[in-house]
């Protein structure tokens, strides 16, 4: 089964929110010490060159781990997540770790900011199953601040089974939750999209343009929001190579 981007579409059906005993599920699993050490690395990478005390908005944070670890360097955090149960996780987990961290309920379709509120946007493991994937990047791009960056970093189509056997023995998981996680992605991998499926959202949306990196199962996606006077340059760029 192969997901198809078509220009003029905008939105894709639903999948069911997590909450309850699914979204403690979560939580347990993606809280392992493996996990907690991804989410140090990452964050510590994903920050990098961003001012002293920038503002960072994690769209869909689920439990938080990563939004946790962006507020323990310094940065003023706010996670948005349409699972009232993921958010209350994450408050608490925010109180425990002695951060402060505005995890609030919301949708991606209506991000209730101010425009250019954000320096940098983060989404990760979610964007595949937003109902309208180009509102979402237009939604970000309007709370981005000029010279912002929007990352997307989720399961790619392409993926194959071994990068998913391998992806998730970089768990560490037990033997139920491995399994149950394998079995989790096979389904996923059906929504998520391809690198060229991405570029063509990007087109559609206000960003524009994109650039996309894919490794084993993951793709990134880097979304900038340019100024006018960087826009004429990369045209004038363009013309002249032409």
């Amino acid at each position: 089964m192969q997901v198809q981007v078509q220009a003029s579409r905008q939105t894709r059906s639903k999948v069911p929110g997590m909450g309850g005993f699914v979204a403690r599920w979560y939580a347990r699993m993606r809280g392992s010490a493996a996990q907690m050490a991804v989410y140090r690395t990452q964050a510590a990478q994903l920050t990098a060159g961003l001012r002293s005390g920038g503002e960072v908005l994690e769209v869909a944070p689920g439990p938080g781990h990563l939004a946790i670890e962006m507020a323990r360097r310094g940065f003023r955090v706010t996670g948005l997540d349409l699972s009232r149960s993921f958010v209350q996780i994450a408050n608490t987990s925010a109180r425990r770790a002695g951060v402060s961290v505005d995890f609030r309920h919301g949708d991606a379709r209506d991000l209730p900011f101010a425009d250019e509120s954000f320096d940098l946007i983060m989404c990760q493991a979610a964007f595949k199953n937003f109902a309208q994937p180009v509102g979402a990047l237009d939604e970000m791009f309007r709370v981005l601040r000029t010279g912002g960056t929007a990352i997307i970093q989720d399961m790619r189509h392409e993926a194959t089974q071994a990068d998913i056997d391998q992806e998730v023995r970089h768990m560490q998981l037990g033997w139920l939750n491995g399994f149950m996680t394998r079995l989790t992605l096979r389904v996923l991998r059906l929504r998520a999209f391809s690198q060229d499926q991405f570029e063509r959202l990007a087109a559609q949306s206000v960003f524009g343009h994109c650039a996309v990196q894919s490794d084993g199962m993951s793709i990134e996606v880097r979304l900038t929001k340019k100024g006018r006077a960087s826009e004429k340059r990369a045209a004038f760029d363009d013309a002249s190579t032409a």
